[in-house]
This record gives structure tokens, C-alpha cells and sequence, in this order.
């Protein structure tokens, strides 16, 4: 983070955050759902593995990394299987991510979700965590868009619908891939570093990495950083 004594960057105009890692500990449930669903297809992945294969692609995405996996297609009802029984672990098992909520009560700059993910997976994850309120009509989801993350496509469209450049947005992710798509857009973008290795959320392009949500409205006031990557408690 900036030194204490330091004058603020230039501030943000707007907050868009991830959802999955970043609003939702819900990576760990889908991942754990998934695991178990190839491993009922022969294929044996621990939960890093999954980290390291899936999290923050598409379910196209993924169903063609599955592929390569298995030498073969999933199998067809696979995907709608995969839903009812993530769906079903969410609305029981989902919790907010640790310090969000407390980050979310102090920050005042306008803020929205823009996700890989489905808004219908949205609305479940957000609703059982009580965060709905909060960003109803202002989540924005790759199915929305031409190209999904790493694509910068879902980032361009939440500055566009909030009517802000997006040279003068902050992003927060937790994944290479969002970190990626975040960079193309032009945007400022911190790594969120729960489930990821902190330096690969650097070398995606991360200008900075944390490991505490609570620590996030210091930084949003902070401004932006005066190098290309800041320094992280990692």
C-alpha cells in the first residue's frame, strides 16, 4: 500500500468487482461440485488442481478444458446437472467473502459486479448471501457480451452503463484470467489473494495484491497506484 505520509493518486470514479472470490466464497463449493462431477467421469482432480485448470473461465470454457482432460466430451445432461447440484450448494453452504461486507459499509464510491459468470448463478450466490440489495441492476455478466474474460468485453460494458472512462476505473479480482481481462480494458485492477498465488495475480497484471478485504477502502482511497505494481502484504 501507499506510504502513510503519502499524497493520494488520482481517485476512481468507479468500484466493479468480481463476483465468485471476490463478493462470494463460492469458488470452493462450485470447485468441490465440479470435482466430484469428472471424478465421476473418470477424471481425478484435487481442489488445486481445480484452481489451476478452471477457476475463472466460462462453463464453455471449462467444457473444452474437460475435453482435453478426458480425451472426450462431457457427457450430454452434464452442464444441466452441474447447475442444479451448484445451485443446491450455494443456497445452502455460500457465505459472503470474509471482510466484504465490512469494506462494502465503508466504501462510497459507485459500485457494480461484472462476472464470467451467469446472471441466474448471480442472483443465487448474491441472494443467499444478503449482498442482492446491494447490487441489484448492476451486475453485468459475460453472457452479455461477445467474449467472455480474458476478454475485456464485460468490463468495457459496466464503465459504458455507468457512464465512466475506463481509465478511470478500479477492479478487484481474484483470478489470472478476470486480472487479464481488467488490464485489456484499461483499467486499474487489484488482486484479491484468498485462493491464488499472489504472484500469479501479479504476473497477470495485478497493479496491486492484498489479502484482506478490509483493507479495501483505504485503498480505493489511496487513489491510484504511482507504479506499475504496488508492494502487497504477500
Amino acid at each position: 500500500m501507499s506510504a502513510p505520509d503519502e499524497a493520494p493518486g488520482e481517485p476512481f470514479r468507479l468500484l466493479i468487482l468480481d463476483c465468485d472470490g471476490v463478493l462470494v466464497d463460492s469458488e470452493r463449493i462450485a470447485n468441490r461440485v465440479f470435482a466430484e462431477m469428472l471424478g465421476e467421469l473418470g477424471l481425478t482432480l484435487q481442489l488445486n488442481d481445480m484452481f489451476e485448470h478452471f477457476v475463472g473461465l466460462t462453463m464453455t470454457q471449462c467444457l473444452d478444458r474437460v475435453a482435453d482432460l478426458l480425451g472426450r466430451p462431457a457427457p450430454l445432461g452434464f452442464v444441466a446437472a452441474y447447475d442444479r447440484r451448484t445451485r443446491d450448494a450455494l443456497e445452502h453452504e455460500v457465505q459472503p467473502v470474509p471482510g466484504i461486507v465490512e469494506a462494502l459499509d465503508h466504501i462510497t464510491l459507485p459500485c457494480c459486479v461484472a462476472s464470467n459468470g451467469e446472471q441466474a448463478k448471480m442472483r443465487i450466490s448474491l441472494g443467499a448471501t444478503g449482498l442482492w440489495p446491494r447490487f441489484r441492476g448492476r451486475t453485468f455478466s459475460a453472457e452479455e457480451v461477445p467474449r467472455p474474460k480474458p476478454a475485456p468485453d464485460v468490463y468495457l460494458l459496466a464503465a459504458e452503463r455507468n457512464g465512466t472512462d475506463p481509465a478511470d476505473c478500479l477492479v478487484v479480482e481474484d483470478t489470472p484470467t478476470g486480472i487479464a481481462a481488467a488490464a485489456a480494458a484499461g483499467m486499474t485492477v487489484f488482486g484479491y489473494a484468498a485462493n491464488m498465488p499472489a504472484q500469479r495475480l501479479r504476473a497477470a497484471g495485478a497493479h496491486a495484491v492484498f489479502e484482506d478485504m478490509r483493507e479495501l477502502p483505504a485503498r480505493i482511497a489511496a487513489g491510484r497506484p504511482r507504479s506499475s505494481q504496488d508492494v502487497s502484504s504477500r
